[in-house]
């Protein structure tokens, strides 16, 4: 028995949390830009995660999967594409880390807003960042493809119904967790302005992660 064509739904709603719930990137580079620049650029990066998982659910639904599994090289050259990119977020926020480190509490302004202080390499255009980090891993749109066709009853009449309601769901459940982020980032930063080599050897820290990242996505395969 189906819901407007989408089979057990709560499974589904519990799954989809579950996922978003999971550490990666796109979640990773909010919380630090909200750290590091506050509320307002931390929205601005989330907003840069929607528009990219939103482009990713539409090229699903319009068989983005299959032509990655049909033309491995198109595949080869996206995966490829977004470790180098992962890989220059990272490099940048160890620089960043580097210069923090160096520059010691006395060159550290922790009366200054976050919103006017000075944005660390790598943290500048969070939207755009974002919405590249979010389009340039292929094994989303596999993975997402995998996940929610799981869900969705062959036999209901419009496909394109179930599918809305599983990306809004989806959607709806990345959006209250990069909020929470959000919040969370900026009620660090408030120990981090004044912990100067703390901020900078957990900055190294998210740098490392990102160069992780990188080279998982290097080695990830169609199977």
């Amino acid at each position: 028995m189906s819901w407007y064509g989408v089979t057990d739904i709560w499974t589904y709603v519990i799954g989809a949390i579950g996922i978003i719930l999971l550490p990666g990137p796109n979640s990773l580079f909010v919380l630090s830009v909200a750290t590091a620049r506050g509320v307002r650029a931390g929205y601005q990066g989330a907003m840069g995660v929607f528009l990219g998982d939103s482009i990713l659910l539409a090229l699903v639904g319009l068989g983005a999967a299959g032509l990655l599994r049909t033309y491995p090289t198109l595949f080869m050259v996206v995966k490829y594409a977004g470790a180098v990119y992962l890989g220059w977020v990272g490099v940048n926020l160890l620089r960043a880390a580097w210069v923090r480190w160096r520059s010691g509490p006395a060159e550290f302004l922790a009366d200054v807003p976050l919103e006017q202080s000075t944005p660390p390499a790598g943290m500048q255009q969070p939207f755009r960042r974002a919405l590249v980090i979010s389009l340039l891993n292929p094994k989303a749109i596999l993975f997402l493809l995998s996940f929610f066709v799981q869900f969705i009853d062959p036999q209901y009449e419009s496909p394109a119904v179930p599918f809305l309601i599983l990306s809004t769901i989806i959607m709806a459940a990345s959006a209250a967790y990069l909020s929470a982020l959000i919040f969370a980032g900026v009620r660090l930063a408030q120990t981090f302005r004044r912990r100067v080599r703390l901020s900078a050897s957990l900055s190294a820290g998210v740098g490392g992660l990102f160069m992780w990242f990188a080279a998982k996505l290097a080695g990830a395969s169609l199977h």
